[in-house]
């Protein structure tokens, strides 16, 4: 069977008991975020207060059954895998509905975050301490053999305190191999991986070899935004940001970075995948940035990146938008939020 991404063999296809939890103890409230295969809406799960990813139904059969593969891969995936940015998975349920819990997370998304402090910036020590959020996630991600492919804004959530990022959404990951093909064209054009556009169609599905160096790469758009605040390859649609990534070698510009930021930018969007750092190179590139930061009160003249040549620390060892909530809703959803919650199966009409 094959979901978008490859062929799924009979384990990927099972569900681990352990993680079933019973949908009449599950409780849904306000919807909080809507993607392509799935509605998420704030809930509670016995006392927690959870976010419910709830699977769009209907369709045909075929479409139906790369559906259930691609929840049961997530779930299966999300069971695997725990660490402190990322977002911690619950439980799941197959029956009556597919669906997905996880802890809700009150900051709203790294979107919202940024689009609310427009014309304004980041404080670069924010901006970094975000990153390096970002990279911890992705080095847990790719240590499990997963790639994420579909890493952005829009899927980093923030915690209350607004002070530390998560990684969500695993619907499009997928576990790395060496042999199988891939799906090209998966994620999101606008950070998508040169390698991931189709140099010979753009029919979705096609199959063709790439590696966890996809999110690499998309990690050097969404630093990129984090240091400058501004959309990436501005004035351009998502598709014709991919076309110009994927086969003019167009990049942001990085000229007005901190040289340490810029060569760790331009370093992970290299057109060639092999000449990216991992994650745990890019970590310590992070760390060692961080720690030549002047204290607050003090002003030290920029440093301009003028070269991108650099040599990379050593490999770490074991290195290889969905969930947005009331502050992406705005007023109506907390307004929403006050109503008494609906059981799973009173609602299932409106979730589905």
């Amino acid at each position: 069977m094959e979901a978008g991404g490859g062929f799924f063999s009979e384990k990927e296809l099972r569900l681990d008991p352990k993680w079933l939890i019973d949908p009449k103890l599950l409780f849904v409230g306000p919807r909080i975020g809507e993607g392509a295969h799935a509605k998420v809406y704030e809930g509670k799960y016995k006392n927690l207060n959870v976010a419910i990813k709830i699977v769009h139904n209907g369709g045909s059969p075929e479409a139906a059954a790369r559906r259930e593969a691609r929840f049961i891969r997530e779930v299966n995936m999300l069971s695997r895998v725990q660490h402190k940015n990322l977002v911690k998975f619950i439980g799941a349920c197959k029956e009556p509905i597919m669906v997905v819990v996880t802890e809700l997370l009150l900051g709203g998304s790294l979107r919202r975050y940024m689009l609310d402090l427009r014309p304004g910036s980041l404080d670069q020590r924010i901006a970094v301490g975000f990153a390096l959020d970002i990279a911890r996630a992705m080095e847990c991600l790719h240590s499990h053999g997963i790639i994420h492919r579909d890493l952005k804004p829009e899927n980093l959530l923030l915690t209350a305190d607004k002070k530390t990022v998560k990684l969500v959404d695993l619907g499009l990951a997928r576990e790395e191999t060496l042999t199988e093909m891939m799906t090209a064209e998966t994620g999101t054009y606008r950070w998508m991986a040169p390698e991931l556009y189709s140099t010979v169609t753009l029919r979705h599905g096609e199959k063709k070899h790439y590696n966890h160096k996809v999110d690499v790469y998309s990690f050097s758009i969404v630093l990129w935004e984090l240091l400058h605040n501004k959309l990436p390859f501005e004035g351009m649609s998502n598709l014709q940001a991919a076309y110009a990534a994927a086969f003019k070698n167009v990049r942001p510009s990085a000229e007005n970075l901190l040289e340490d930021l810029a060569t760790i930018v331009t370093l992970c969007w290299e057109e060639d995948p092999n000449a990216r750092p991992n994650f745990g190179q890019i970590i310590q590139m992070l760390l060692r940035h961080l720690s030549t930061l002047s204290p607050p009160e003090s002003v030290a003249p920029p440093r301009v990146f003028s070269s991108k040549n650099a040599v990379f620390p050593p490999e770490s060892p074991g290195t290889s938008s969905l969930m947005a909530v009331h502050a992406d809703m705005g007023d109506d959803a907390e307004s929403k939020s006050q109503s008494k919650p609906k059981g799973l199966f009173s609602c299932f009409s409106q979730c589905c």
